[in-house]
């Protein structure tokens, strides 16, 4: 049987993160891809210039038209823009067999440009992520989704983490690579009690383009192939902590290039 996940993010013509890292990173774990489009941005290394979002109801017909055909073994969502967009996604999650789910609550780019709207927040918080058997925030998505401070280490972490469990979250991986230790340590927490810290040494590299979107594209293809949530995120973790590593191999772009998916594919 053929593993498949289907991502519903918006897209980068860049290439390097939303619907085209998903589709990247799926296949270089051996996972077939489907896609849903839940935005266009015109964007490449140095940033973003525009966005334009799909209407609702094509959203669903996309996912209409996928879940209705393939036997998806998971789903990750991405980019989600503005309200009626989550509504929508959240509608649809919840007529189809999607497999487990996985939320990265997408809400700036890499380049600092925002890619959800204010007024997005509180449905994405309320329709959303109790939907979602993961949900993998970063230092400042967590303390926007809690209107609060950015964790300023692994205690206040902890506390985030617990407080997004609290308000309707499965399980949380809250990612620390925003931090200013010297390793990147990522936490997850999940309401029977696990407390996992995950650590890697930081890789000093300015083409990080695309990590938040290929470490969560690599837990729903982990999850594809059937395996536990714990096991999907440790092997994510390692798969992007390797493509961070081999990200100065390719050269793309003047700005923040992408970390390399296909690291272990393409020769050296």
């Amino acid at each position: 049987m053929t593993a498949i996940a289907v991502t519903i993010a918006g897209s980068d013509s860049g290439g390097g993160a939303g619907i085209q890292a998903d589709l990247k990173t799926f296949s270089a774990n051996g996972v077939y891809g489907a896609s849903v489009l839940t935005a266009l941005t015109a964007q490449n290394t140095l940033g973003v210039s525009a966005i334009h979002d799909v209407p609702p109801d094509f959203v669903r017909a996309q996912m209409d038209a996928v879940y209705s055909d393939l036997k998806v073994n998971a789903t990750k969502i991405g980019m989600l823009s503005r309200v009626d967009v989550i509504e929508a996604v959240a509608e649809g999650l919840s007529v189809h067999d999607t497999g487990p789910v996985v939320l990265d609550p997408v809400m700036v780019a890499a380049s600092g440009d925002p890619l959800l709207a204010d007024s997005a927040v509180d449905g994405l918080m309320r329709v959303l992520v109790p939907c979602a058997d993961v949900i993998t925030p970063n230092l400042h998505e967590a303390a926007r989704m809690l209107e609060t401070d950015v964790a300023d280490g692994e205690a206040a972490m902890r506390a985030q983490a617990e407080r997004l469990l609290e308000r309707g979250a499965r399980s949380v991986l809250l990612k620390g690579g925003h931090g200013g230790s010297d390793e990147s340590a990522d936490l997850f927490v999940d309401r029977s009690g696990t407390v996992l810290w995950l650590r890697e040494e930081r890789i000093a590299t300015s083409n990080t383009h695309g990590t938040g979107c290929t470490l969560s594209s690599a837990i729903a293809g982990g999850l594809a192939l059937g395996k536990d949530l714990e096991a999907a995120i440790r092997d994510a973790k390692d798969y992007i902590h390797a493509a961070i590593g081999a990200a100065d191999r390719l050269t793309i772009g003047s700005g923040h290039g992408p970390v390399h998916h296909f690291h272990d594919v393409w020769s050296k």
